[in-house]
């Protein structure tokens, strides 16, 4: 199940910004093409369009699904694989490395949005743009500094009517205030990726099987930069220590998307992708629209998020047995990871995607 849905939290202002096109590297065969007439070239593709199940099949899904949800896992435990989430995935990591999933080659066929912007995109729409950066990161790394000009302001306004050798005294501060006023605007704190022209964040990075794939692609491309984070600190040693890690364009974070109070290390509304792949569905489905809320606030104006994950009476649901249903449709594996599995309509619900 895949989905793109393009950030309209600044839909006032989506008229000033260019849409992005797609890449010169489309996929060979669109979504919404791939029609399955040789049942001989079913690995042709990573995913068909418009398969249909018979009445009979999708009744035999619906019992199975039944059945293997008839047992809940008791609440306690359902606990402790929530607030464990993070051990769990470690002790997978720890075991697996990075052997366990292949490179997603695939990526860049399904969603070319991944790739930088074309070169030529308006002039104006990059000063746009740049514009939002540095207000952004004014506002979230200067806070400190802005609190503390508001204070002198206050100061020196108590100061005014005080008397006269005071008010001087306030005179004074007033003059170096206009000397800071005239070097201009507070410039933006340094971060990592600040100088690039194209951002991308994946969540949930793993072992980096997303990461060094597009990190690949982007080589040819140095104005772009990736963020990639995840739970597991093993999963992000895992990434670092990969021989095809390039600190000049890419940053690897540790980072829980269900805590709203982390902050990232970069400011908001700057990134141009935002990659959710197969992550979603690892999360307590209460806890889903506030991580799509809070991975929103990141993307600039006219950003997407790129979405793919786990469809309802995917053969993985199918495979599960009695006593692994943690609530409906979200079930707990043997090694302590979960998994959720959605209908259509539940991801477009969340991001607004329409």
């Amino acid at each position: 199940m895949s989905g793109i849905w393009r950030n309209s939290i600044f839909c006032l202002r989506r008229g000033k910004v260019p849409q992005r096109c797609q890449s010169g590297n489309p996929p060979v065969a669109p979504l919404g093409s791939r029609i399955l007439t040789d049942p001989a070239k079913v690995f042709e593709h990573n995913m068909w369009d418009y398969m249909q199940w018979s009445k009979e099949e999708e009744a035999a899904a619906r019992k199975k699904v039944e059945e293997n949800s008839a047992v809940r896992v008791l609440l306690e435990e359902q606990v402790k694989y929530e607030s464990e989430a993070s051990k769990y995935w470690d002790t997978f990591y720890k075991i697996h490395k990075n052997k366990f999933f292949k490179d997603r080659n695939w990526l860049l066929r399904e969603f070319p949005e991944i790739l930088p912007v074309d070169q030529n995109t308006e002039e104006k729409a990059k000063e746009f743009l740049w514009d939002h950066v540095k207000t952004n990161a004014a506002n979230s790394f200067s806070r400190m500094h802005c609190a503390t000009m508001l204070e002198e302001k206050n100061h020196y306004k108590k100061s005014s009517v005080l008397s006269d050798g005071q008010s001087k005294a306030g005179s004074n501060f007033s003059n170096l205030d206009s000397e800071e006023h005239r070097k201009g605007p507070l410039k933006p704190e340094p971060f990592p990726g600040s100088n690039a022209t194209f951002r991308i964040l994946e969540v949930g990075c793993g072992a980096g099987n997303s990461v060094f794939p597009i990190l690949d692609t982007l080589q040819n491309a140095p104005e772009s930069f990736l963020y990639c984070c995840d739970f597991s600190s093993g999963a992000v040693e895992l990434v670092k220590s990969h021989s095809a890690y390039r600190a000049a364009q890419c940053c690897a974070f540790v980072h829980d998307v269900c805590d709203d109070g982390l902050p990232y290390p970069f400011p908001d509304g700057i990134l141009d992708v935002i990659l959710l792949v197969f992550v979603l569905s690892s999360i307590h489905p209460d806890r889903m629209q506030g991580v799509v809320n809070r991975l929103s606030k990141l993307l600039k104006p006219g950003g997407m998020l790129l979405f793919r994950d786990y469809g309802r009476y995917d053969k993985t649901q199918l495979r599960f047995k009695m006593g692994h249903c943690l609530s409906e449709n979200f079930y707990v594996r043997g090694d302590g990871t979960r998994a959720y599995f959605f209908t259509k309509a539940e991801p477009c619900t969340m991001l607004r995607y329409k």
